[in-house]
């Protein structure tokens, strides 16, 4: 029987990582970590049925809230104080503590190869993670990246909002989940401005060295489907792309959704997608 534990260690700057890991029945075949995007958290729609769906198939499983993420364990409101100070370079700094902790034992999957698996902001947070460090020791058992719904590049405001943020210290970003008015901190702008080759992901993919499944919905809303084919165009030789029709952002998943709900056509492709590259890349 699977089982479904709760922890934390430390991320970025200190703060804690919350998790949920997913165990299987039996020696794992390699070990997920599952990264939210921009306002999402570990709970939200699709991950846990995604992640009871791999433990099935017998890999370990840690759906993870990143340490800025603002958000705790379960479906509660978000710590803007918090929240407002992520940047994309905690978000990587996160993903390898992650790692280390894996490698270490202190989480589940010591010795399995591992998969970086992140929707949207998580998914283009794998890949810089990726690129900035998949030469690195942490990085060795990592044998592949699956990217959902991410965009091609880190930042798309104009110079006016990039004047208006640096000059405001913070822009607001509602969150109609919650209710809650957010806040993006000027860190997250001056970050990339102080180190534009660092947060170029299209250079970062370039220089990826282990293979990427890229997954996009045919009619994302959020941020278009030829983003994906531009992530690839950075890498042709490590990059695969795979479109599903009719899927939007989050693959047509309501929020939240039960793990033993039958999935929306988009997101059992997504599953399928997911399955032969893991299958393929797991040994």
């Amino acid at each position: 029987m699977i089982t479904v534990t709760d922890w934390e260690i430390p991320g970025s700057k200190g703060l804690p990582i919350h998790g949920s890991t997913h165990l299987p029945v039996g020696d794992p075949r390699a070990v997920l970590l599952v990264v939210h995007g921009f306002k999402g958290y570990k709970e939200y729609g699709m991950f846990p049925w995604l992640a009871a769906k791999f433990a099935e198939a017998g890999h370990v499983v840690h759906r993870v809230n990143l340490s800025h993420s603002g958000m705790d364990h379960g479906h509660g409101d978000f710590d803007d104080h918090v929240f407002v100070r992520d940047t994309w370079s905690r978000g990587v700094e996160d993903i390898v503590e992650l790692l280390k902790a894996i490698d270490r034992g202190k989480l589940a999957g010591q010795g399995c190869g591992a998969v970086l698996f992140g929707h949207s902001r998580g998914g283009a947070t794998s890949l810089l993670a990726a690129g900035r460090h998949g030469r690195e020791e942490a990085f060795g058992p990592v044998t592949g990246v699956i990217s959902l719904s991410s965009p091609a590049s880190l930042c798309r405001m104009s110079e006016a909002e990039e004047t208006a943020m640096l000059k405001g210290g913070r822009l607001e970003t509602p969150s109609s989940r919650t209710g809650q008015t957010l806040h993006v901190g000027a860190g997250w702008l001056q970050e990339q401005l102080d180190d534009p080759a660092g947060h170029d992901l299209l250079r970062q993919v370039g220089a990826i060295t282990c293979p990427v499944g890229v997954i996009h919905g045919s009619e994302d809303p959020t941020v278009p489907a030829s983003d994906a084919v531009t992530i690839a165009h950075a890498n042709p030789s490590k990059v695969r792309v795979h479109v599903v029709p009719d899927g939007d952002h989050v693959f047509n998943t309501p929020n939240p959704f039960p793990i033993d709900a039958a999935p929306s056509p988009q997101l059992a492709e997504v599953l399928r997608a997911s399955s032969e590259w893991l299958d393929e890349w797991v040994q």
